[in-house]
């Protein structure tokens, strides 16, 4: 696990503000949830973490490392994505553990990580 911290993120498109002004830090440990309505900046927000978009202004850092100009693949993030990635023929629960699985996450430390999820 890595904390996270966002620091004035912005992101906009053509003159469209998606995100403006995010401020908040996730602790090395902590388990979040980002809730809003749909096309408040929730996914923006995650594709910024995990680098598949670009802040257009503000800092982002993962474990206290600037990662502003960090590509994707160098950022050791992940996510679920809401449609058309997820395995048809397994379970939630199986989607959710397979990225751990394929990190080879002892299977007691997954079975934990999913008792967390309701």
């Amino acid at each position: 696990m890595a904390n996270v911290r966002l620091d004035k993120i912005n992101r906009i498109y053509n003159n469209v503000t998606a995100i403006e002004d995010i401020s908040f830090e996730v602790p090395d440990g902590e388990f979040w949830v980002l809730l809003g309505h749909s096309g408040c900046g929730k996914s923006t927000i995650l594709r910024t973490i995990a680098g598949l978009e670009t802040a257009t202004q503000g800092n982002l850092y993962i474990n206290n490392r600037l990662m502003n100009e960090v590509p994707a693949r160098q950022r050791d993030v992940a996510m679920v994505f809401q449609n058309y990635a997820l395995y048809p023929h397994m379970t939630v629960s199986e989607n959710l553990a397979f990225g751990l699985k394929m990190r080879q996450v002892k299977p007691q430390m997954i079975q934990l990580f999913l008792i967390l999820i309701p």
